[in-house]
């Protein structure tokens, strides 16, 4: 038998970084992005972002590599956006996300994080708040992509 806690803390965002998700349409896309979640045996336990970006708090199941779940769960929200708001016809997500893994008792603080979102973007762009995740796990970027 096997045992897991794959928490994981996905952020990416829309293409060229336009800002395409009203408030209603963010919850609502955060709520499909869960439904997705639980066909491929996982949860977004919780969804929340800006105009032009979300953050996911989600576990994955272990049989479930991390980019095919993200891109399920993209190719899904993607299609189900173009059917549900046809203004959105434009919309798409960037390529590519950023991903940390998150521990069961830091599990509280990145949600309280999640949930401020819009209270976080008074203070700072996306490319700053992204720079800022990157540089606090560690992960090496290059800034070419974070830019643009």
């Amino acid at each position: 038998m096997s045992y897991t806690s794959l928490f994981y803390h996905i952020v990416f965002s829309t293409k060229e970084r336009q800002a395409f998700l009203s408030p209603d349409k963010l919850s609502r896309a955060c709520a499909y992005m869960g439904g997705v979640a639980r066909e491929l045996k996982g949860q977004v336990v919780l969804g929340n972002g800006a105009a032009d970006h979300i953050h996911l708090a989600a576990i994955v199941h272990p049989s479930m590599a991390l980019a095919g779940f993200v891109n399920a769960v993209k190719a899904n929200s993607s299609r189900w956006i173009h059917e549900t708001f046809e203004n959105l016809a434009d919309f798409s997500w960037q390529e590519g996300y950023a991903a940390f893994t998150v521990s069961k008792s830091a599990l509280p603080q990145v949600m309280d994080y999640i949930k401020g979102q819009e209270a976080h973007h008074h203070k700072m762009t996306f490319q700053e708040e992204l720079l800022a995740l990157l540089k606090r796990h560690g992960v090496e970027y290059d800034e070419r992509y974070i830019w643009r």
